[in-house]
């Protein structure tokens, strides 16, 4: 990479990097908390997760109309509209916590999902700032930005959770002050020529039914949609499982910022690593890693075991996730981007919405063992699909 284009790829991605990082700075400190806050609120205890469910609906809500708003106004418009509801979340979730009411604490969970759904598309906006051949590391970087929330996060849950006489009501009064820091983030992102380019374009639109076919695509949902619905549910139950087995929630949430490390500090080389070996050996390595963590979940409950399975789950998380983002950016023409992205993540997170409501009830009937084991079917048929996919792929190539 030349200096000329490392500078462009900087000035394009960096101002992406810091947005993600302080979103997901919010997203993590919910994650870690909101568990919890849910099982003080609940009458019924079996609703506990519910807050962290519906961070997900939020997100499957917001994914189509945020990439038909910024179709229409552009990417920074749509990522301020975005911080704003975050603004709007941190408000709700503080009051809900104020008031003792459980459903305005949901709803506000809910905002925060609205808020990740237009988040989603900044590894989209760096994708598309930078050249074809840095595109996977481009989403890399932006992923990457989750490596100051790993550490942010579960930081600041820790040091405001007893703050005042009301627990958890100053944790959720700083995802205000995060949302107020991402905008001076992304104000200075700037339209660039190659996004103004593609937005000029009148490139014909296929049908979705058709986009659907293509098994680059099949294989990008696949991917990220087991990925992450993996990674949340067992992410969902942690906190819950740790508290009945008699931890407390600064253990908690030491657990939670290991697993995001292990979700984030891979996005460092992942990028490289996809345009060295490809995406698909990734994306299966990555379920291999995956299946490290089962292993660990159902051997026991020491401290141990959480937090090195709890890592391992986030760097299986971090290859599938990128690995299937960059095989969604080569499955789609100019004309079907903002289609195919919006109903990629769309998938992703009605999957993942599926996922954590799944968590709460089989962990409150069945138990932590049960949780896990849910995963393994999700994983092998993932694994069939990137197996399909890449056989799919060596036959088109070898094909005259």
């Amino acid at each position: 990479m030349s200096m000329n284009t490392k500078g462009r790829f900087l000035a394009n991605v960096f101002p992406l990097v810091a947005g993600q990082a302080f979103f997901q700075t919010a997203g993590i400190l919910v994650a870690a908390l909101s568990g919890l806050v849910g099982y003080n609120l609940a009458a019924d205890k079996a609703l506990a997760t519910v807050p962290v469910a519906v961070i997900s609906i939020g997100t499957a809500a917001a994914l189509i109309p945020a990439s038909m708003f910024m179709k229409k106004y552009g990417r920074k418009p749509g990522f301020m509209l975005g911080i704003g509801l975050g603004f709007l979340a941190g408000a709700l979730t503080s009051l809900g916590i104020y008031l003792v009411d459980f459903w305005l604490f949901v709803v506000g969970n809910m905002f925060i999902g609205a808020y990740q759904g237009f988040s989603q598309y900044y590894r989209f906006a760096a994708a598309e700032s930078v050249e074809e051949a840095d595109r996977s590391r481009a989403i890399s970087w932006v992923v990457s930005g989750g490596v100051f929330a790993a550490v942010a996060g579960p930081s600041i849950a820790r040091f405001t959770k007893d703050i005042g006489e009301i627990p958890f009501l100053y944790s959720y009064l700083s995802i205000m002050a995060l949302s107020l820091c991402a905008v001076v983030a992304v104000s200075c992102l700037r339209r660039d020529t190659r996004e103004s380019t593609l937005a000029g374009t009148s490139a014909q639109e296929r049908p979705i039914s058709e986009i659907l076919k293509r098994p680059a695509f099949i294989g990008a949902i696949a991917s990220s949609s087991v990925g992450s619905a993996v990674m949340l549910m067992v992410m969902t139950a942690t906190p819950i499982t740790m508290k009945i087995c008699g931890y407390n929630a600064d253990d908690s949430s030491l657990v939670i910022q290991w697993h995001v490390l292990g979700m984030f500090v891979p996005s460092f080389f992942t990028g490289d690593l996809i345009q060295r070996f490809g995406a698909v050996r990734v994306i299966l390595c990555g379920i291999l890693i995956f299946l490290l963590h089962l292993s660990l979940a159902l051997s026991g409950t020491e401290l141990f075991h959480f937090t090195t399975g709890l890592i391992f789950l986030g760097v299986g998380w971090n290859f599938m996730f990128i690995g299937g983002t960059a095989l969604l950016t080569k499955s789609y023409a100019a004309g079907d981007r903002a289609k195919s992205q919006a109903f990629h993540d769309f998938m992703v997170y009605a999957v993942a919405t599926i996922s954590s409501f799944t968590a709460g009830a089989a962990l409150d009937r069945w138990g932590w063992n049960v949780v896990n084991l849910i995963a393994a079917p999700l994983l092998i048929t993932a694994f069939a699909i990137l197996l399909w996919f890449s056989f799919t792929e060596r036959k088109s190539q070898i094909a005259p």
